[in-house]
């Protein structure tokens, strides 16, 4: 989940262009803004913002207050479906013991994710009863157990409700239930057995299967998009994917959605969230939000599936490299588009291709959103990629030659 950023910072875009050689740094995600804050803001943060539920029952009377509680409490079912979060849908209500004991007491050793939302554990149940069972047996979930506490938690863990179930695709990821006991904030998913993009990347994917994992999150986002009142995921990036046991991939984590601009307006102004690295330049330096600004971060993690480099990472020298800015001059000069591709595709890949998936690229993280495609147009246009690899005989195409290392490498 991303943090927000309290006042607005330079535009990214004023970074060097050329960041600095470290081929030997150690891998990482997109660093997050507010992490560096102090524990001692934090502890006056919450002593101010929290109101015990005692005082609320004692000025209930006096002065009804509306909207999410500012101390965490039960929501049930009925309460979920009452305030609109949950439809009526397959949506179990789990108790807190049920998930502890699935998780054998929320144990290290089923640890599959963490961040700055908190932790993700895999757990097993009984399907029809959805009663804890012994590992490995009864059926895989994954449970993410939010870590910090306060209203924005509250506000990103119902907004994981209200979008993951209004959502009915493929590419996107099965809300499965929540709970909600005490101060728990607790969402339960179906388990990705492959895990997330970015490990898979470190590791090495063949070149059809990334093509693969890119159309598929594009029909995810494009679905996302095209919805009556279009939603924005608003943290597009490489983590936030994950893949199933045949490496479909399925877009994750909405705790930052929220409704693109209606019919009427040209975007929506909002607090700064998200991960950097992935910030379309316009939302970064307004907090105008609109749909361009997910093909903006979609064309960042096309860079990272290409590349195989880290979004954003942290030189020796304390300074700070943007890979979409480093990458932008490659991608349009034909000559310089060994400095980018992953070595590990490099042999089969050929020319043509290449120089089509950079294209698309280059589209999406064109500096004015009037200028980006459509989420619909970047689908056609990686779909008709597809469509051509098929046809082409790679044998009687001139393959890539690679004679680089990207100074944002994964490797460590």
């Amino acid at each position: 989940m991303g943090n927000c950023l309290t006042k607005k910072s330079k535009d990214p875009n004023q970074q060097p262009l050329e960041p600095a050689r470290h081929p030997t740094a150690s891998p990482g995600k997109g660093e997050k803004y507010g992490a560096s804050a102090s524990a001692s803001a934090t502890r006056q943060h919450r002593s101010s913002r929290h109101v015990s539920s005692q005082s609320r029952r004692d000025n209930g009377k006096k002065n009804k207050k509306h909207g999410p509680p500012t101390t965490p409490r039960d929501w049930p079912v009925s309460k979920v479906k009452k305030v609109g979060w949950v439809p009526a849908r397959n949506i179990h209500s789990f108790c807190y013991s049920v998930l502890r004991a699935a998780t054998r007491k929320f144990s290290k050793e089923n640890i599959i994710g963490e961040g700055g939302f908190g932790r993700v554990y895999i757990g097993y149940i009984n399907p029809d009863s959805m009663k804890a069972v012994k590992p490995d047996t009864g059926k895989a979930i994954a449970i993410k157990v939010l870590g910090r506490r306060g209203i924005q938690s509250d506000e990103e863990w119902q907004n994981e409700l209200r979008f993951l179930n209004k959502s009915n695709h493929p590419n996107v990821v099965k809300l499965m239930g929540y709970c909600s006991e005490r101060h728990h904030r607790i969402v339960v998913y179906e388990y990705m057995c492959n895990g997330s993009l970015d490990a898979h990347l470190l590791r090495g994917l063949n070149w059809n299967r990334r093509i693969k994992i890119a159309i598929g999150v594009a029909r995810a986002i494009a679905y996302l998009h095209s919805c009556t009142r279009p939603v924005i995921h608003r943290d597009l990036k490489s983590s936030n994917i994950l893949l199933d046991a045949d490496f479909n991939p399925k877009l994750s984590d909405f705790g930052l959605a929220r409704h693109g601009p209606l019919e009427d307006q040209s975007h929506v102004s909002t607090r700064i969230l998200g991960t950097r690295g992935y910030f379309a330049p316009e939302y970064f330096t307004t907090g105008h939000l609109t749909v361009k600004a997910d093909v903006y971060s979609f064309g960042v993690v096309l860079l990272e599936i290409f590349s195989a480099c880290v979004a954003i990472r942290r030189c020796t020298d304390g300074t700070k490299s943007d890979l979409a800015i480093w990458a932008k001059p490659h991608l349009s000069n034909h000559m310089e588009l060994h400095n980018i591709i992953d070595k590990k595709i490099a042999r089969n890949i050929n020319i043509e291709e290449a120089h089509k998936f950079a294209s698309i690229i280059g589209q999406c993280l064109r500096s004015d959103p009037r200028d980006r495609p459509t989420m619909g147009e970047v689908l056609a246009s990686l779909e008709q990629l597809q469509q051509d690899m098929v046809l082409s005989n790679l044998n009687t195409l001139a393959p890539f030659k690679y004679h680089r290392r990207c100074t944002h490498t994964l490797k460590s």
